[in-house]
């Protein structure tokens, strides 16, 4: 090994993305640097909300989907302007539901992982530059008392979000458009408890959404057509108040507000994931609206891509390292521009003013509560259970297997080899040659094929 790398791989961002990957590559025997701009501490002043089934199967990959279940509420029926219900009951997974729970929970149990795996947390500390070559990648940090050092590393990842110092670094546009100003943001008390678990709803001049935290505060999110400032403006509880009248018809006797913030909604994505030895994740290299609850989910899904991949390259288990790498991008990328018109598509129809576009809305919200094939399409878009890499490379459900289901077998971190029982075939053809591989039986004897799980979830 070069002597002067200090580590295989640099994690540059602490939030769901990049200690998801961070406790993989460690799992997995590498050594990583996770370095965070903030000091240490997990902030409840995160967006997200929901976990979706497609993130619960990862993270039950992990050994830690029941833990975080723990934490949160299970809702069966998501609900899109007043007319469209979306049953969630029907999905064809082992988490047939959203997840109620607020993103520092994931971010808990994550960060506790790569703790465990050994990853070496560096907070307060920024990247100022990066240079790479052929074999490395040379980074200049400075920690908290502003010393600069050099860290070299094999790859660097950037999870560091919407103003990633990575993706500057690399002089990569961000192109988009400003979806949504003036959304306020608020945690609150109330005196009348909702109905729902998770109320929302929009009227075209306003829309909120109210879900619970669990101990008594409930997260509010809100935006009003006829107060378009800009985030520097001060934001107040009878705005929030306000806000909540108008869309949900009531403001739930709102008190007490212990944290309220004003920010805009972004529609952005990177044109490269990947350049040489660097990539991107998460929000560094996708941004979106807040509808569907499908930001972090989709991050959290990079990784779970990502961190195999640079496993099998940094043990040598890949015959064609470049085209492997390269597959993050091309499995990525369109999952990311389809999660930008989903998203994009939700909010432009919830915040719809014109009559015509109110028509739209209604005619949509029709055609899903009435075609079942359509509505299951839009579900596995929102879940993440009907995301497909081309046309061979599939999720595979949560198979029961001789030896136990397959996502307990995923927690290895490796290739699961499907084969009948009785037989012990060689992998076959894959962009990886398995270094240690989990053998599995199928329960039905009739069936006589293979089936190779890559460590994702998926096959080929």
């Amino acid at each position: 090994m070069n002597h002067h790398i200090d580590t295989d791989v640099l994690v540059v961002g602490a939030g769901p993305t990049g200690l998801l990957l961070a406790g993989d590559l460690a799992a997995a025997g590498h050594r990583v640097t996770l370095v965070e701009r903030r000091p240490h501490g997990i902030s409840n002043m995160t967006r997200a909300f929901g976990v979706h089934a497609r993130t619960l199967e990862q993270l039950d990959a992990r050994g830690l989907a029941d833990q975080l279940i723990a934490t949160g509420t299970p809702i069966t029926e998501l609900r899109l302007f007043r007319r469209l219900t979306l049953d969630l009951t029907r999905l064809p997974s082992r988490f047939p539901y959203l997840l109620i729970t607020p993103q520092y929970e994931v971010e808990r149990l994550l960060e506790q992982r790569a703790v465990s795996t050994g990853v070496d947390f560096r907070y307060g500390t920024e990247l100022r530059e990066l240079k790479q070559d052929t074999d490395q990648v040379t980074a200049e940090i400075t920690g908290p008392d502003g010393t600069p050092t050099t860290l070299r590393a094999r790859y660097l990842v950037g999870t560091d979000g919407v103003r990633s110092a990575v993706r500057n670094a690399l002089g990569l546009p961000f192109p988009g458009v400003s979806v949504i100003r003036s959304i306020v943001l608020a945690d609150v008390r109330l005196t009348e408890k909702p109905e729902g678990l998770l109320t929302v709803n929009g009227t075209g001049d306003a829309f909120a959404f109210i879900a619970p935290f669990g101990d008594g505060w409930y997260r509010v999110m809100g935006w009003n057509r006829t107060r378009q400032v800009p985030d520097s403006e001060p934001v107040d509880l009878d705005e929030v108040r306000e806000i909540a009248r108008l869309a949900l018809g009531t403001d739930y006797g709102m008190h007490e507000a212990r944290w309220i913030s004003r920010f805009h909604s972004d529609e952005r994505q990177a044109p490269a994931y990947r350049v040489g030895r660097v990539f991107l994740a998460g929000d560094a290299a996708h941004v979106h609206s807040p509808a569907g609850g499908q930001g972090m989910n989709t991050g959290l899904q990079d990784a779970a891509n990502l961190s195999w991949k640079l496993t099998a390259v940094l043990r040598g288990a890949a015959p064609d390292p470049e085209a492997l790498l390269d597959s993050y991008q091309s499995e990525r990328h369109p999952v990311g521009a389809a999660v930008l018109r989903s998203s994009g598509t939700i909010v432009r129809l919830a915040m719809a003013h014109r009559p015509l576009l109110r028509t739209v809305r209604a005619l949509a919200s029709h055609f899903l509560n009435t075609v079942r094939p359509a509505s299951a399409k839009a579900m596995g878009m929102i879940s993440g259970i009907g995301i497909t890499y081309g046309r061979h490379t599939r999720r595979v459900p949560d198979l029961k297997l001789r030896e136990g289901r397959l996502y307990e077998l995923l927690r290895e971190g490796e290739f699961v080899l499907i084969a009948p029982e009785g037989t012990t075939p060689e992998p076959p053809a894959a962009p990886t040659t398995p270094v240690r591989l989990v053998r599995a039986t199928w329960t039905d004897p009739t069936r006589r094929t293979t089936l190779l799980v890559r460590p994702d979830g998926y096959t080929y």
